[in-house]
């Protein structure tokens, strides 16, 4: 079925896939999302879910087992799968040199060099063994697909697969390497686009266009994602085609969230009308919030960023030396083009109230 209307053949094949009983994915949001919200989406019949790209592996586990003691229902953890970083000492060098002033504003130093915080799952041994004697129903990739070895060990354990993509050559590349449904990634989503090259060119789809375009010409479901916010946003993808709604910046505001104080009140500010692309903060384009580090940041040449995740060192430092002083505006505010719509409810409510207007809708 590839029709306009809605497909229950789409929503059901992926049910079925996801092991859940509601189409509402929770986006993973690295450094948002937490057990205790992936578990209130899961028990809720949606797919809960855990970024673990910034986490080590005993972290990871760690995380996992915490969701199970709050939750028996499908689980979905996230990896980056980018290409590490080679570095650039004299780009990273004029990078430090240009933030200085700022840090001296908050009565700090800079790091004196910067180095790469993440390691890419791509290369992460540790990673792939806790996955594999975990084993989540769910691991998505974010940033690209690793080697087929890792595809192949992971399918084997019975793990289901996803990708983030970003175009419909992505999407073809994801099929071929046996992965078993997309996340349709719009340029409205908020956080780090999933474009497997953030060097190369990027159409800056929408949701709405990128689900049609996958759903139309991919043979294995496909997860719409960014600006959808509410019931009628997730009625809407499904009757492209879509098989399930991913919602990420719907979820920032739940008290389950990770979200420090001062990114919660710039969600509820005039700021969620501002949302800008920005590769400063962590050296790939992300979705954040207007805020201090997307002014200071503005009209700065990609050539000039770090590579990722190199850059966010700094980042990270920026927002913690101005943080102490009591200024929140140079952190991470990541969040979609659906901002204005964010709700302060407990998790498991929100996913009550989505099904509600799903079900309205």
């Amino acid at each position: 079925m590839r029709s306009g209307a809605m497909s229950s053949h789409s929503i059901e094949n992926f049910l079925k896939l996801a092991g859940i009983t509601v189409p509402i994915v929770q986006a993973p949001m690295a450094g948002v999302s937490s057990p205790a919200m992936a578990a209130a989406v899961s028990q809720g019949g949606g797919l809960g879910s855990l970024g673990v790209g910034a986490s080590t592996p005993e972290a990871a586990r760690a995380a996992i087992r915490a969701f199970r003691e709050r939750s028996s229902g499908a689980l979905n953890i996230n990896v980056f799968a980018h290409k590490p970083a080679s570095g650039d000492a004299e780009r990273e060098r004029r990078w430090i040199e240009r933030a200085s002033p700022v840090f001296s504003r908050y009565e700090a130093k800079p790091p004196s060099t910067l180095k790469e915080i993440y390691r890419s799952f791509v290369e992460d041994d540790e990673m792939l063994a806790v996955l594999i004697d975990e084993r989540p129903r769910v691991v998505s990739f974010h940033f690209g697909i690793p080697s087929p070895a890792r595809v192949a060990a992971l399918r084997e354990a019975g793990i289901t697969l996803f990708a983030s993509v970003t175009s419909l050559a992505e999407g073809r590349e994801a099929e071929a390497a046996g992965i078993q449904a997309v996340i349709a990634q719009g340029y409205e989503a908020g956080g780090h686009r999933g474009n497997f090259d953030p060097d190369t060119e990027d159409s800056r789809l929408g949701t709405v266009a990128l689900t049609r375009i996958l759903v139309k010409t991919l043979r294995f479901p496909v997860v719409a994602a960014g600006g959808i916010m509410d019931g009628a946003g997730i009625a809407a993808v499904l009757r492209l085609g879509a098989g399930a709604a991913q919602l990420g910046t719907a979820f920032v505001g739940c008290p389950e969230s990770l979200a420090d104080e001062g990114y919660r009140a710039a969600l509820f500010s005039d700021a969620a009308n501002h949302t800008t692309m920005t590769r400063a903060i962590s050296g790939r384009p992300a979705r954040c919030l207007a805020n201090r580090f997307t002014a200071w940041a503005a009209g700065t040449a990609d050539e000039d960023v770090p590579e990722y995740p190199i850059a966010y060192d700094l980042g990270k430092a920026l927002h913690a030396a101005a943080k102490a002083k009591g200024e929140t505006g140079y952190g991470a505010q990541w969040a979609g083009q659906g901002a204005p719509l964010a709700r302060a409810l407990p998790a498991g409510e929100l996913m009550g109230k989505l099904i509600e207007e799903l079900n309205a809708a």
